[in-house]
């Protein structure tokens, strides 16, 4: 019989051996940890939608600054 460790790696493996509720738990801890290293639940806009409207403002960037950065061409 094949392992789970064969088929996916051992950190996969690990996962498909947990509970679904165990799952569910380390999920949480996973999302904490994105929010409080300053991930955001906003959606990115989807500019392929027809429902886009890129009149609408879009929420700036939590460091405040454009997220642009400018590159110089010539020498310095």
């Amino acid at each position: 019989m094949i392992s789970a460790e064969q088929l996916v790696g051992e950190e996969l493996a690990h996962w498909y051996l947990l509970t679904p509720m165990e799952r569910w738990r380390e999920t949480v801890k996973l999302w904490q940890q994105y929010l409080a290293m300053g991930g955001s639940l906003d959606p990115e806009p989807d500019t392929q939608s027809p429902f886009f409207d890129p009149a609408t403002p879009s929420p700036r960037p939590v460091d405040g600054r454009s997220g642009l950065r400018i590159v110089r061409r010539g020498r310095v």
